[in-house]
């Protein structure tokens, strides 16, 4: 493993156990833990969380594909923010994916591809409104997500993988949090080194840019970014592109010059500006219900 991915792995992990110190489950939330949906490795698993309330009415689903620089993180980090959105009136599915460098591109996105597969066969067994399907990704997860829209709504791009998504299907909105949409602009080079076969050619840069591969066919999306995110310029410049694809989006800019926001502000369960925006991006999904 490379300094980078160690680095990575040490210093978010030490960032994330300060963040959910003391977190619990919810009392209003009904949690179904480490259902597999694929063989491959140990981290094909996911948990589903639905609100008390709601018994076993179908409900909307949200699918979170978590952050972490593609060489960290799991659903275990993810619970406490999933479960949030679950008690905003959705069922939710939180999963763990193959990360880099042990699993190289496209593993995340062919993870990903399974979690939508499962969730569209398993909706009668958890109670998922299957015709709503939604989806939130964070950092490397809004990429992700990003590509993931991509290869459902571009043909001529999802040619260029091994794996199709369920016929006819696409999120029906997705929520784009602190996204890297344009590698060619700027980017890391150590993760491109640990995320892709060949280290970060033209070719592979131009494959996993989604600012590339969006037609007029990509999902509505919910774009946002906050004043001190390190990726702050990326989402100007996705809200551009579907603008002049005239798809439907809002972009969100958190953060004051008294209120400093760092990158992924709204996985804190402790911050006011984090509720805000998650009560946002839930209410820009009810448009779509």
């Amino acid at each position: 493993m490379s300094e980078y991915s160690e680095k990575t792995r040490r210093d978010f992990t030490a960032g994330d156990d300060i963040r959910d110190a003391g977190l619990t489950t919810p009392n209003d939330v009904v949690r179904f833990d480490d259902i597999r949906y694929g063989d491959a490795d140990p981290l094909q698993a996911l948990d589903v969380y639905r609100p008390l309330s709601a018994g076993e009415k179908p409900l909307p689903v949200i699918v979170s594909v978590h952050g972490g620089a593609w060489v960290y993180g799991d659903k275990e980090r993810y619970q406490y923010y999933c479960m949030s959105l679950a008690q905003r009136g959705f069922a939710v599915v939180n999963f763990s994916y193959r990360l880099a460098p042990e699993w190289q591109y496209p593993a995340g996105i062919e993870d990903t591809n399974a979690v939508f597969a499962w969730v569209l066969a398993h909706a009668a067994e958890y109670g998922f409104d299957a015709n709503h399907v939604f989806a939130v990704g964070d950092s490397a997860g809004a990429h992700m997500l990003a590509i993931y829209c991509c290869i459902c709504t571009n043909p001529a791009y999802a040619k260029k993988y091994d794996f199709a998504p369920p016929a006819g299907f696409a999120p029906t909105a997705v929520g784009l949090n602190c996204g890297a949409y344009a590698f060619r602009d700027d980017w890391q080079e150590p993760a491109m080194a640990d995320l892709l076969p060949k280290g970060g050619t033209k070719k592979e840069l131009a494959l996993i840019t989604p600012m590339e591969h969006i037609t007029s066919a990509f999902p509505p999306a919910f774009i946002m970014t906050s004043n001190d995110d390190f990726l702050k310029p990326h989402a100007p410049k996705l809200a551009e592109k579907l603008m002049a694809l005239d798809v439907p989006f809002v972009l969100r800019f958190y953060g004051d010059r008294d209120t400093r926001l760092a990158h992924v502000f709204h996985c804190d369960m402790r911050s006011v500006e984090g509720a805000r925006c998650n009560d946002e991006e839930c209410a820009w999904f009810r448009r779509f219900v």
